[in-house]
């Protein structure tokens, strides 16, 4: 069968992305067919188009999306045809019209949500899930700090938090970023080109340490978080924006407080299946409630794809962005 899509031949600039025609395979025996009816677009479509995250030539791009199955496989029980269905990640592939894939991270998307919604939350609502829920589990009275707060990821993270009763301080790079973050439920922000967060952190709370931090920034906010968290608090490191953390002797754990560090992924947050039903749940309910909101601030032909990262690299969308084939 033929679709539609995105393939990269070469790595490089936006340039590189060629819209062709691809051949779809018949689902496999754990695999499903969705015709999609959305594509997440995410910065991290970009680190595997200039191949700064490998994958063997040629390629697809982009790992969410959300549309409705066409055919599964023979062992496939949780799903049939004509369902609505999102997911978070599987193989390159998800800028495409069509397209075969493991049914384990395909979940159903509730006819409450819409395509393009389930498009755009799955990464990130599944991210902010597994760090406020699983990687440190949140009971609704601590204080924490979450770095780019204004970002995708850290909206959706304001949105949680103030849904659990946690003050979420959150960095920030301007004043309009901090106004999106106080509005998303942000309890405080911190303007860090402008202000030394550890400073701030420890103003805000009374001299008051933090139990966690969670950190996607990475390298320039490294040390600073570590001096934000209390002895024997959690730093989560779960992105590296700045650039990765490198060369760190374990010994400055100890010297700040004897500190648990961990460095998760989704990936392995959302096996075995029923965890990741059980997170998409959690999520969807928020999202039905009206507690966590997602606003589909831009969207683009799936054919305008190189046009969309262009304006992605050059800081011009806002909020979550969507493809449509």
């Amino acid at each position: 069968m033929k679709a539609k899509a995105i393939v990269v031949r070469a790595h490089g600039g936006a340039e590189v992305i060629e819209y062709t025609e691809v051949d779809v395979a018949d689902p496999g025996p754990d695999e499903v067919r969705i015709r999609q009816h959305a594509i997440g677009l995410n910065y991290i479509d970009v680190y595997y188009r200039t191949g700064l995250y490998s994958s063997a030539l040629p390629h697809g791009l982009g790992f969410e999306g959300a549309g409705v199955v066409e055919a599964v496989g023979s062992n496939v029980r949780s799903l049939k045809a004509g369902d609505r269905v999102a997911y978070p990640q599987g193989p390159l592939g998800a800028y495409s019209e069509l397209r075969t894939m493991p049914v384990a991270t395909v979940v159903k998307l509730p006819a409450k949500i819409s395509f393009e919604q389930g498009a755009a939350v799955m990464l990130k609502g599944l991210t902010v899930q597994y760090l406020f829920r699983q990687t440190y589990r949140l009971q609704g009275h601590e204080t924490i700090l979450f770095h780019a707060a204004a970002g995708g990821v850290g909206l959706i993270a304001c949105q949680w938090a103030r849904a659990l009763g946690v003050k979420l301080i959150g960095t920030v790079s301007s004043p309009e970023k901090a106004a999106l973050a106080k509005k998303a439920g942000a309890w405080q922000t911190i303007d860090y080109s402008k202000q030394d967060f550890v400073e701030r952190v420890l103003a805000l709370t009374g001299g008051k340490k933090l139990p966690v931090v969670y950190d996607g920034v990475g390298k320039t906010t490294w040390e600073g978080s570590l001096d934000c968290i209390e002895p024997r608090g959690l730093m989560v490191s779960f992105g590296n924006a700045s650039g990765a953390v490198t060369g760190v002797a374990i010994g400055i754990l100890a010297q700040k407080g004897s500190l648990f560090l961990t460095r998760p992924t989704l990936a392995t947050h959302i096996v075995p299946r029923a965890r990741l039903e059980a997170s998409s749940e959690e999520l969807f309910d928020l999202m039905i409630t009206g507690k966590i909101k997602v606003d589909i601030e831009q969207r683009y032909a799936l054919a305008d794809a190189a046009q969309a990262h262009r304006d992605l690299e050059a800081r011009k969308t806002v909020g979550s962005t969507v493809l449509l084939p």
